[in-house]
């Protein structure tokens, strides 16, 4: 029997995440959610969804599911996860988790005390060139990692689709720093330590374009966090992540257009890790779109086996202290003790 799941906001992203469902097998999307009608309907119409809904909790009431994927705002995050909690309804909750802290413990909370599981739709460490990366590491090539440098730095409009972005006090970090921060927990382990300071480059935007982070790992190694929306550049790479990694025995290099460096004492070795371009994606966002089909895979799968998300809502509260970290850190000058549990 598949999965029946239901979406609530069918936004700029959202489409993604239908495609990918539809790509799946085992799970089927019955109902969706929107309090625009004409995103609603554009959505049901494309992906051949009749049950249809402007309000969430009539939506609830009324349809048999096995999960529900919110993918609004974050200001109504916690409301939604809540609603579904009360109908004992696994949850998947869009990144930012939640507008505060204190908003997404409650949330993972509500999910606990209902036993039923919940998944951040953290994608970035699902994207097929980290992964490739990660894999380098667990095979033992480079030795101990004890230093990397994740760069996210681009000149692209993130402004004309999302113009939301423009206008809130924080930015860079809150939406694009919460991607590499998790990434580089994924990949060097839990943070320590964290300094940060943060620019406004674009004068016709309200929050920080520019965010520059040092990690210190509870392992002993430290990376860096660089990320940029300020960044005229010519060979333009969004939304590409860059990555070094220095280990003991060699290094990785995650490079402009997917290709993958390693290098030890012995050898040196190129390899593309080009994530596969899907009959619905496009350049240059197949390599996130890819990434959407890989996390809700896992999701199914972990539910079928009852087990933990790896982008778990325990899992993301480690994120995003340290994406509160980061703003404390830039407000007040100081680095920050950041509890590694």
């Amino acid at each position: 029997m598949s999965l029946r799941g239901a979406l609530i906001g069918c936004g700029f992203f959202a489409a993604n995440q239908l495609h990918a469902w539809r790509d799946l097998d085992g799970v089927e999307i019955v109902a969706i959610c929107d309090t625009d009608p004409v995103r609603l309907a554009t959505a049901g119409e494309q992906f051949g969804i009749a049950a249809s809904y402007a309000d969430a909790a009539e939506m609830l009431a009324a349809e048999q599911l096995d999960f529900v994927d919110i993918a609004t705002t974050p200001p109504s995050h916690r409301a939604l996860v809540e609603l579904a909690a009360r109908h004992r309804l696994p949850v998947i909750c869009q990144k930012p988790l939640a507008a505060t802290y204190a908003d997404a413990e409650a949330m993972v909370a509500a999910c606990d005390a209902a036993s039923v599981p919940m998944m951040v739709h953290e994608n970035f460490r699902w994207q097929a060139p980290i992964r490739a990366l990660r894999g380098v590491i667990d095979e033992g090539r480079i030795g101990t990692p004890f230093f990397a440098r994740f760069a996210f730095r681009s000149g692209f409009d993130v402004y004309a689709a999302q113009p939301y972005l423009a206008e809130g006090e924080r930015f860079i970090i809150e939406d694009l720093g919460i991607h590499i921060l998790d990434v580089a927990r994924f990949v060097m382990g839990e943070a320590a330590t964290l300094t940060c300071r943060t620019q406004r480059v674009n004068s016709a935007i309200r929050g920080e374009d520019v965010a520059t982070i040092m990690l210190g790992h509870a392992g002993g190694a430290t990376s860096i966090v660089d990320c940029s929306y300020a960044t005229p550049v010519h060979d333009e790479l969004f939304p590409q992540t860059l990555i070094e990694v220095d280990g003991g025995r060699g290094r990785l290099k995650l490079e402009a257009n997917y290709h993958l460096t390693i290098e030890d004492r012995a050898s040196l070795e190129v390899r593309d890790v080009s994530p596969p371009l899907l009959p619905w994606t496009e350049r240059p966002w197949h390599g996130i779109q890819e990434s959407v089909v890989a996390i809700q895979r896992h999701w199914v799968e972990c539910l079928a086996a009852g087990r933990e998300p790896d982008t778990s809502g325990r899992d993301n509260l480690r994120t995003l202290a340290l994406v509160d970290a980061a703003y404390r850190s830039a407000a007040e000058g100081r680095t920050i003790d950041v509890d590694p549990r």
